[in-house]
């Protein structure tokens, strides 16, 4: 059982930046696969990113360029930074799991393990 608890979130103007934390339980977490979705008032779940347990890194085409996705095993951390906000960045931020390593999945439902999110608002 994996537990995950997101920090970081917080209200910032447009072209701001913000660094979202999550924070892993349990002594495995180097073996997997993080990755950040988000959700906004009336959407879906969307993907974001994520990073295999190889450091290898994907992303969603919104967030390429801006947002970087990073991890420190010793820490059992995973982070978010978010560079150049826009005001559709808002959106509760979530992290989550997967028990497969590599990092490719996109689909919200196809992880294992989620935190219970973090609110980002960006404004104009």
């Amino acid at each position: 059982q994996v537990q995950l608890v997101e920090s970081g979130g917080g209200l910032v103007q447009a072209g701001g930046s913000l660094r979202l934390s999550c924070a892993a339980s349990g002594r495995t977490f180097s073996s997997y696969a993080m990755a950040w979705f988000r959700q906004a008032p009336g959407k879906e779940r969307e993907f974001v990113a994520a990073i295999s347990w190889t450091y290898n890194t994907y992303y969603a085409d919104s967030a390429k360029g801006r947002f970087t996705i990073s991890r420190d095993n010793a820490k059992n951390t995973v982070y978010l930074q978010m560079n150049s906000l826009k005001p559709e960045d808002t959106a509760v931020y979530s992290c989550a799991a997967d028990r497969e390593r590599w990092g490719r999945k996109r689909a919200w439902n196809e992880y294992d393990y989620w935190g219970q999110g973090t609110q980002v608002t960006v404004s104009s």
